[in-house]
């Protein structure tokens, strides 16, 4: 271990002895941690247990799922002795957290079947292992660190599935100045993937968002006995449904904390301002959760104002925790449940409307039951009136919820109001549109929740990378035929000349549309006439792949539906708007909604428009998958909308709002906010195309929202101006050149492949991979000029750019290969380099593309034949997610002959078996190297490749004609997988095998 590492893990221990932590350097395998948990267990329980017992009892706990270890270490658990008497017993304290046993080792090794592995600190509770801290001497990528421990973790045998490793909840990796943590995992949820999307990794903070790094201030803060203890008992959350561990961050922790103070005080009401995805819905649940454990409370309703986001928090909430919250399909069945004294019940997720029918005298079921001398739903409730209730209602700043505030308070003294906002009502926003040209005001959220009790700002946010920044780009619109004649906004002529600017601009907005766009008009008259403009302006549009897909969802006349109501009731501007001409705007959803169903093959109709509305929900957020799963016709580019999906809405994969629409303070934000989800390097910003020049709207927006950072708020919401990229830019490739001539080299692509050594590769991957990012970042800029455009291009010409790239990912490969090596020899540089394919994959670009340009070139015997085949050749070098095909889709081109004209399916038919011919010759020549049967070499493949899983046992089968010795066999094995494991991986494209690992 190196002296700079020794030394930290040294001063650490230190650290955690005067926390007062027990050190134990006497644990240092296997053996001496299971007997120190034996005696912290027997102490524990007060009980002594023969060697069979205790047996018995670390092959009951011990197992390789992190879902069952969360659970078990957190529950109480039934075991029976040797005589049958059953035992309860518990492995944490989690309800008197600072009352456990806590202990740190260090330089623990697990001896095991097939791994030796040391581990440098890990804090122990109760003998129980629940914190791993790694150390690191040189600066460290918080991503790299994590991604070294997933494949340590991943590696076969390995401790963490049969040993007290097992209930590792959280790991800490540090340098001692910067220190981060995440939280165990499953494999599934606890790999990187072809996306390169990571699991959360945090860093600690205190109320005021200030981040905690250096190693002894993290210790003391997050490493107290009682604080670490309380992170693990309260502060984790266990996804049912997912099988997955989740860590509330700092802001959500410190949220809760201020509701449950506020309510043990009994302080009245408060607010929570945390911005739009920042992860509301979480830290409102473990609110309520925690707060059905409070024997005090006799009730917890969760109050949204949507029928749609009753659905979406309840799906969430049972997410989180299966069969917490049931439905309320009508106000009867809240009632009934208000009323049930049974514990499921004592959390409730409704929505306003519901809660407004059952409390108002005035409701139509209240009038109803009073004229036919039923009791009323509020005669009822009348038992309820001075129980203790808490009231958390999200998105607090709705309109209607001020109406209802007075009702609820009046009929509930004794109860107390919380509300979650992303973007507060202050007196400068209480100012709302109605319906263009009609205003109403609401009451500010102080006015109803009385007090602020945390903040976590979008500046915090786009601070802290848990949501992008915005790149807003303002366009004026301008008069072709008369350039001095100024288009009038909302015009016939200003929307046409919108749809012209989206369609040009909408692939360089969307990363060639890797994802989707909003477009969000003044009313439903303007949403309905941008629908045929696209309709009109692409019906000659030949090509697919050019045709963007455009559907529009807005409300209809309601005409008494209640469902429809419900769905308005925060929908202001649509209700005015649909008591104009509603037949005129029926009949145009109407012939929306057919379009739609012809499109995408559904059946949806104007009567059951909530279910039209959720099936283009769920259209959006398919962009995440890739086109292989969800072919591009069934996935949506733009949807138009007037007030639909601008608040509440998230899709990681949308990126981009057109706005032709007066928007200002909390609309605006809410609006703006559906495209800065964070995903990875394909999605810098969120992208902002905005028609009528509403600088001075966001201006005061960005001012109003910003919390205590007003004067670096712009500088901190906004991305850098392109010219500011472009200098980065040029700084990058001038670093790349001067790099390649230190190494006696041009700065050529042909030249990287005369690098000498994998420190010099790696230098020139983590160059390289900087200039692409910035040139990601730049092609998303809508406003570039063209003197710009030319500027980047002069900078580093498109071909030049091209073969870089293509030497970029043979390289990459090349080192990656390397990594991946069992017991490869490599540089620490080496070993920490980061790849990151997915700033160099594509979204256009994938198999089908590729087989439709085979079919161009096989079909051409003009000039362009040669242009065809370059352009073919060049996507396949310089594109990331062809990787695994380039190869064998090279070699099938070679074998086409020129000028025979072929269609897309007999190409793809061809590629196909050419693939399985070149598969099955290769099976051959293995199955004759190493004397085996060709045919049941076939078999042993085919089954391994139709079930995922690797069968040892079928290997041995497989072996045994060859009757070898114990030494031989293993030789021949080893050597036999050496040759399959590339060749099974090549045909699942990376899809992992179980079972495989052992000899990857």
């Amino acid at each position: 271990m190196k002296t700079k590492e020794k030394q930290i893990e040294e001063s650490l221990i230190e650290k955690l002895i005067s926390l007062k932590y027990t050190y134990r350097p006497d644990i240092k395998d296997k053996l001496t941690l299971e007997q120190n948990f034996r005696q912290k267990f027997e102490e524990l329980h007060k009980v002594n247990l023969a060697d069979s017992e205790f047996s018995r009892l670390k092959d009951e706990i011990v197992t390789s799922d992190v879902f069952t270890a969360a659970n078990t270490l957190r529950s109480t658990n039934l075991f029976f002795r040797d005589d049958g008497t059953p035992f309860h017993y518990t492995l944490v304290n989690t309800k008197n957290w600072c009352k456990n046993d806590f202990e740190v080792i260090h330089q623990l090794r697990i001896n095991t079947d097939n791994s030796y592995q040391r581990y440098d600190v890990i804090l122990l509770i109760n003998g129980i292992p629940v914190v791993q801290i790694e150390l690191k001497a040189l600066e460290v990528s918080p991503r790299k660190a994590m991604e070294q421990i997933v494949e340590y973790k991943s590696a076969h045998g390995n401790g963490f599935e049969n040993t007290l490793l097992c209930f590792m909840q959280i790991f800490i990796v540090s340098n001692r100045s910067n220190t981060y943590y995440f939280v165990n995992n499953n494999r599934k949820h606890f790999a990187f993937n072809a996306d390169e999307r990571f699991l959360p990794v945090y860093q600690w903070a205190n109320e005021e968002n200030y981040k905690i790094t250096h190693l002894d201030d993290f210790s003391n803060l997050f490493l107290a006995k009682c604080t670490l203890a309380e992170m693990i008992s309260r502060y984790m959350v266990i996804i049912a449904n997912e099988k997955k561990l989740l860590m509330m961050r700092p802001y959500q922790i410190y949220a809760v904390k201020a509701i449950i103070d506020c309510i043990k005080q009994n302080r009245g009401n408060g607010y929570i301002w945390h911005t739009t995805g920042s992860g509301k819905t979480l830290t409102s649940f473990k609110a309520s959760t925690l707060l059905k454990d409070n024997p005090n409370i006799d009730k917890c309703l969760f109050v949204v104002d949507r029928k749609d986001l009753d659905r979406q928090t309840r799906e969430e909430f049972n997410k989180f925790q299966e069969g917490c919250v049931e439905e309320n399909t009508n106000t009867e069945t809240l009632v009934q449940r208000l009323l049930s004294d049974d514990f499921t019940n004592k959390v409730i997720v409704t929505t306003i409307q519901k809660l407004s029918i059952a409390l108002s005298e005035n409701s139509r079921s209240n009038k109803f039951n009073n004229k036919t001398e039923k009791i009323s739903y509020k005669e009822r409730l009348e038992p309820l009136r001075d129980k203790r209730i808490v009231f958390i209602f999200d998105e607090c700043h709705r309109s209607q919820f001020g109406e209802n505030h007075q009702t609820i308070k009046e009929f509930f003294p004794n109860s107390q109001l919380f509300g979650f906002t992303g973007t507060p009502i202050f007196a400068e926003n209480a100012i709302y549109t109605k319906r263009e040209g009609q205003e109403a005001s609401l009451l500010t959220t102080k006015d109803i929740f009385e007090k602020e009790l945390h903040a976590y700002t979008i500046t915090n946010a786009i601070d802290d990378r848990n949501v992008l920044k915005f790149c807003i780009d303002y366009f004026k619109l301008e008069d072709t035929k008369n350039p001095k004649r100024k288009v009038q906004i909302g015009s016939d002529q200003a929307k046409e000349a919108i749809v012209k600017v989206i369609l040009n601009k909408h692939n360089q907005a969307t990363n060639l549309k890797r994802f989707n766009a909003i477009l969000a008009t003044a009313s439903i008259n303007d949403a309905i006439e941008y629908y045929q403009l696209f309709k009109n302006l692409q019906k000659d549009i030949v090509e697919s792949d050019l045709l963007l897909n455009v559907v529009a969802v807005f409300s209809p006349p309601a005409y008494g539906n209640r469902d429809i109501q419900q769905l308005q009731e925060d929908l202001p501007h649509e209700v005015e708007d649909n008591k104009h001409d509603p037949e005129g705007k029926k009949a145009a959803l109407i012939e929306i909604i057919s379009d739609y169903n012809n499109k995408y093959s559904t059946n949806h109709k104007i009567e059951e428009f909530d279910f039209y509305y959720q099936d283009v929900q769920k259209r959006i957020k398919s962009q995440e998958y890739p086109i292989q799963d969800v072919p591009r016709k069934d996935k949506i580019d733009i949807v138009i909308v007037v007030d639909m999906l601008l608040t509440g809405f998230d899709s990681k994969f949308l990126n981009t709002l057109y706005v032709d629409k007066n928007l200002k303070y909390h609309g605006l934000i809410q609006a703006f906010s559906r495209t800065n989800r964070v995903l990875n390097d394909t999605k810098p910003n969120g992208n902002i195309l905005e028609f009528r020049q509403q600088q001075a709207a966001v201006d005061d927006a960005i001012k109003l929202f910003s919390g205590q950072h007003k004067n670096q708020a712009k500088e901190i919401w906004l991305v850098e101006p392109a010219a500011e990229v472009i200098k980065k830019y040029d700084k990058a490739i001038s670093g790349l050149e001067r790099f390649m001539n230190s190494q006696g080299l041009t700065f050529t692509a042909s030249d990287v492949n005369n690098l000498k050594g994998d420190t010099a590769c790696s230098e020139f991957i983590n160059q390289f991979k900087e200039i692409q990012r910035l040139k990601t970042q730049l092609d998303q800029y809508t406003n570039l000029t063209t003197e710009q455009e030319q500027i980047i291009q002069d900078l580093f010409p498109t071909e030049q750019l091209s073969e870089f790239k293509a030497s970029y990912l043979e390289t990459a490969q090349k080192l990656r290969n390397k990594q991946l090596k069992k017991d490869a020899v490599i540089s620490e540089e080496v070993r920490n380099t980061d790849f990151e394919f997915v700033l160099f994959s594509s979204a256009i670009v994938d198999y089908d593309y590729i087989m439709k340009l085979v079919s161009n070139l096989m079909n051409d015997n003009t000039s362009k034949h040669k242009m065809l085949r370059e352009e073919l050749m060049g996507y396949l070098e310089t594109t990331s997610n062809l990787m695994g095909e380039r190869e064998d889709m090279k070699e099938y081109i070679n074998t086409l002959k020129t000028g025979e004209a072929l269609s897309i399916d007999a190409i793809k038919q061809g590629y196909m078996l050419f693939k399985e011919q070149k598969f099955s010759r290769k099976l051959k020549e293995i199955s004759k190297d190493y004397g085996l049967n060709a045919k049941e070499l076939e078999t042993f493949v085919a089954q391994i490749l139709d079930r995922m899983i690797f069968d040892a046992e079928q290997l041995s089968e497989l072996l045994a004609p060859l009757d070898l010795g114990w030494r031989e066999r293993s030789q021949k094995e080893l050597a036999l997988m050496e040759k399959l494991v590339p060749l099974l991986k090549h045909q699942t494209q990376g899809r992992e095998i179980s079972g495989l690992e052992v000899y990857e």
